[in-house]
């Protein structure tokens, strides 16, 4: 596929209790499942020690994070995750669940890179987040992670005809139309190749991996040394 196509997600500009959004957040939750993002993120995960602080950049309601910590939480106990994001979605619900499994969830509240420096988290993830954002912007944000944690995980969309074709079929998940947008324009803005590699600062101490994780996943790790 050619380069890289931002579009506005309409999701991104609707407040948080507009009935479409809190469909859309939804079908988000049933296209992750889809997707295997949970488990995809578990895997990469996997790798790194165990962490006692987590933050989830562009974390949303708390619920990607929530499956990801029910397949880990036996191996790591006591991890508190910090929900980055704009709003404050997080539900009580999702954080007594948090909590069933041994894990705090915490919400850090705006835009994160304002409020990514105010932490320093072991690990660093990014669940279908990275791709909202333009060269310039994602630059600034991978240097901050690279400064901030001591390792990053992320799961993006993979710019591929397959993932392009999956997202135009969203619809027969029962997704609204913000979400049939969204879905396209977030494959369209996804990543393939080694091109988060090639925007990570270039330090000796990272070791970096990039890979397509089945079937529509882009997946990208960095340890530090």
């Amino acid at each position: 596929m050619r380069a890289r196509i931002l579009t506005p997600e309409i999701l991104d500009h609707l407040a948080p209790g507009d009935p479409r959004a809190v469909k859309s957040r939804r079908d988000l939750v049933r296209i992750n499942a889809v997707m295997g993002q949970a488990p995809a993120m578990a895997r990469l995960l996997s790798d790194f020690p165990a962490p006692k602080l987590i933050a989830d950049l562009g974390g949303g309601d708390g619920r990607f994070m929530l499956g990801v910590a029910k397949r880990l939480a036996k191996a790591w106990p006591g991890v508190t995750v910090m929900i980055a994001d704009r709003q404050p979605i997080v539900s009580v619900e999702t954080r007594a669940r948090f909590a069933q499994l041994g894990w705090r969830c915490e919400s850090l509240t705006g835009d994160v890179l304002v409020t990514l420096p105010l932490i320093k988290p072991d690990i660093i993830t990014a669940n279908l987040f990275l791709h909202h954002l333009d060269g310039p912007l994602l630059v600034q944000l991978l240097e901050l992670a690279a400064q901030r944690g001591k390792g990053f995980a992320a799961c993006e969309p993979r710019r591929s005809l397959l993932a392009l074709l999956g997202a135009q079929l969203v619809g027969v998940l029962g997704a609204n139309d913000v979400t049939r947008h969204d879905a396209v324009a977030s494959v369209r803005a996804g990543f393939r190749g080694q091109e988060l590699s090639a925007l990570w600062p270039k330090d000796a101490r990272w070791t970096l991996r990039e890979r397509s994780i089945l079937p529509f996943t882009h997946g990208f790790t960095a340890h530090a040394l």
